[in-house]
């Protein structure tokens, strides 16, 4: 299993001191290359993304999120604000069970 992780060099550090394959400075051109190839040699990854490049989107990323399968997306908050992110899946839950499923409780 590939652990990989695409974004700016400063987040790319950390990845790269723990091991991980690395891509600085990723596009989502980068993403969906590095996608197609692991769908091609049907190979099992988890990605990590920075924010904006994961919702960048993509057409192998978006196939990614719909279908799962042998490779995980997970995005990572922006370094410079990490109190300000939110994730995706937050928009569903508040869907689904109101907004004050995510209200903090005292």
């Amino acid at each position: 299993m590939r652990i990989i992780a695409m974004g700016g060099q400063a987040l790319i550090d950390g990845f790269a001191l723990l091991g991980c394959e690395t891509h600085a400075d990723a596009t989502p051109d980068d993403v969906e290359r590095v996608i197609a190839d692991l769908l091609r040699r049907k190979e099992k990854a988890i990605i990590y993304l920075e924010h904006g490049i994961s919702r960048a989107g993509g057409p192998n990323l978006e196939r990614l999120r719909s279908e799962g399968g042998d490779i995980i997306i997970s995005e990572v908050p922006p370094l410079h604000a990490p109190e300000n992110y939110h994730p995706p899946v937050e928009a569903l839950v508040t869907r689904v069970l109101g907004p004050a499923a995510l209200e903090e409780k005292a």
